[in-house]
């Protein structure tokens, strides 16, 4: 979740009045940042993760299942509950929190009324132990949000639900009328209430002088009507001017239409956050970890389902790109620049455009796409003493307008402040985030991976958790070097969306990955990526377990951490289904299945049962879920715990 201010959200005619002013001060406060840590060393490495829920209501009498639009209640329900107060708190946002380090979680609000985001409370250590609790807590956060709601009401972690947008789809029940999104099909009553969200949606639409606009290709299954022209598309409405965005082009042929931030901002996943030594090493990471983006992309995906049809891709990450795309017809390129500065190649939600250490295995070929940067900040970052690449970056990220601006918060102290800097720093939402430290605060220089999709177990999401931070340290501890150009990482990302990429989609990767090894990339198999293919590319797995045979880890961590590697493992090979495929087989497979691509509301609400059943010890020791994880995680189920 970005950057939350309480104030007076000024509308886009105003924001634009003060843009220059945001962007100069926001590098003016990184600067300030920069002089004070960039020489900070010695941080303890930590480590984080971001589970996002979807919180969902489910009427057993009449088979459907809807979004609860109950956010606000259910964290005031967690801040107020008086157990949970007097061990710290659970919710920053309404509390103050007052505990030591442990295992308590934390909830935050979401873009989504209907969604919940929690974290562990407290950074995990670097010790392998630490990773043997990220599942109890995983577990314990669902539990405890569990607790706090309506017996009908079930925190589920789907990336995407099914029919977001169609018919009657919250609880309650709102009409898709509401002045910010202007959407067809959504609500503004499904947006977060607090002023910056239905700012952002406005002014994103307002800015960009049109509704956003995500056409997803359909699934064509035996039945479908060929050509496909989605048919819940209420073409004659006539409310506000939007309206006629779709007929008039909008909306493509073979393709479901969504037209609202709801549908990219309102999908859930999975984000982990690595505090480092020092900032070399923090460039570092964010290099390295960068092609493994698109991989973990796929290997994750669990969305082809949209506004009720079933996709022909498995991955969310190019819907929420268009749901929050603020970019103008000149920065697109599709009309000359008069009014605007750049053509930007990008949205503001995308892969990275460029590699920022100073290391010396980052060759300036590597960086091989135009990315414009804004040469008025790159001047005042150079000027400051930031190295090339740095302000490179920096002034790429500042190429952006500012989408929220606070009243209040226009005059600020540079010295103290960062509310200009993550302004613009929290709304360039790209597969890695570089991340300085805040004002104030003892936090060290940080990354943040954040290109995986939520699964639908905890189970899951703690070996995809798991699996990344001993990436990690293999990373940092062989000193691997996985440099490529940035245009086949890009490729990549493309490819990533395919249906069963991970089966079918080979990913362009550096084979000779040690150090001093010559360049060499070819294009891998999930399969060969992930668990190997000697002599032509080690494989992540094999790696991380030289690197636990280097540590000498202990034989019951080494068993426990095992199953984790596993369950990635048969899921690369393709052993075990990703949650896509999943989903697509669970539909496809329902009695009330027509062939036609459309997801019934019995199909959604069987599909959703399902989900939360494999969610709970008791629906895994039933065998729900068997055919996505086989029998992983039942052995350690009943750890569960409110306590």
């Amino acid at each position: 979740m970005g950057l939350l201010s309480l104030g007076t959200p000024l509308p886009w005619s105003e924001v634009r009045k003060h843009t220059d002013h945001v962007r100069e001060h926001g590098i003016r406060q990184f600067l300030s940042i920069w002089h004070r840590t960039k020489g900070k060393e010695r941080d303890e490495l930590l480590w984080g993760d971001e589970v996002e829920y979807i919180v969902v209501s489910l009427d057993e009498h009449e088979r459907t299942a809807r979004v609860s639009l109950r956010q606000a209640d259910i964290l005031h329900a967690l801040a107020e509950d008086e157990a949970l107060q007097k061990q710290g708190g659970v919710v920053p946002e309404l509390q103050r929190i007052e505990r030591a380090r442990d295992l308590l979680p934390t909830f935050h609000p979401e873009y989504g009324r209907y969604m919940l985001e929690a974290t562990p409370g407290a950074p995990y250590g670097h010790s392998l132990d630490d990773l043997l609790d990220v599942l109890p807590n995983m577990q314990r956060r669902r539990v405890i949000a569990k607790a706090h709601m309506r017996n009908n009401e079930f925190p589920i972690t789907l990336t995407s639900f099914p029919r977001l947008g169609v018919g009657r789809f919250t609880e309650p029940a709102h009409s898709p009328e509401g002045s910010a999104s202007r959407s067809l099909f959504l609500p503004d009553e499904i947006i977060n209430p607090h002023a910056r969200f239905p700012t952002l949606t406005a002014n994103i639409r307002e800015r960009r002088g049109r509704k956003v606009a995500m056409n997803v290709p359909i699934f064509y299954d035996d039945n479908t009507p060929q050509p496909f022209l989605d048919p819940d598309i209420p073409f004659d409405r006539d409310i506000f001017p939007e309206d006629s965005d779709a007929r008039n082009g909008a909306a493509k042929q073979g393709h479901i239409y969504m037209d609202s931030m709801g549908f990219g901002m309102g999908c859930c996943c999975l984000q982990i956050t690595f505090q480092c030594k020092n900032v070399r090493e923090a460039r570092r990471l964010y290099d390295q970890l960068a092609p493994v983006g698109p991989i973990m992309l796929a290997l994750t995906a669990a969305s082809p389902a949209w506004r009720g049809y079933l996709s022909d891709q498995d991955a969310r990450w190019n819907v929420i790109a268009g749901a929050v795309d603020d970019r103008t017809l000149e920065e697109l390129g599709e009309v000359p620049l008069v009014n605007d500065r750049y053509v930007i190649p990008k949205s503001r939600y995308d892969s990275i455009s460029a590699y920022i250490s100073e290391e010396p295995e980052l060759r300036d070929e590597y960086n091989d796409i135009n990315f414009p940067k804004d040469e008025k900040i790159r001047e005042i970052l150079i000027a400051g003493g930031v190295d090339q690449r740095l302000a490179d970056h920096m002034s790429h990220l500042f190429i952006r307008d500012p989408i929220v601006i606070f009243s209040e918060l226009l005059e600020q102290d540079d010295v103290v402040s960062s509310d200009h800097f993550e302004n613009i720093q929290s709304t360039n939402w790209q597969t890695m985030r570089f991340k300085p430290p805040p004002p104030g605060s003892d936090i060290g220089w940080r990354v943040e991976f954040r290109s995986m999709e939520i699964q639908m177990t905890d189970f899951e999401n703690a070996a995809f958790s798991i699996f990344i931070v001993l990436l990690t340290r293999v990373i940092l501890s062989f000193r691997l070097n996985f440099y490529l150009p940035i245009s086949k990482v890009d490729d990549n990302m493309r490819g990533a969306h395919q249906r069963d990429a991970v089966l079918n989609r080979p990913f362009w990767f550096r084979t000779r990955v040690f150090p001093g090894e010559a360049d060499e990339f070819e294009q891998l198999t999930m399969d060969e990526l992930i668990n190997g293919a000697s002599p032509k590319f080690p494989g992540f797995i094999p790696l991380i377990e030289s690197y636990l045979n280097s540590v000498n880890c202990d034989v019951e961590t080494r068993c426990e951490l095992g199953k984790y590697l596993s369950l990635v493992g048969h899921r690369a090979a393709g052993r075990l289904p990703t949650a896509a495929r999943w989903i697509r087989d669970f539909i496809r497979a329902h009695p009330d299945y027509k062939r036609d691509s459309v997801i019934s509301e019995s199909i959604n609400y069987d599909l959703v049962k399902e989900v939360q059943r494999m969610s709970t010890p008791e629906g895994r020791a039933a065998g729900a879920g068997d055919s996505l994880l086989a029998r992983y995680g039942i052995d350690i189920a009943g750890k569960y715990s409110t306590a």
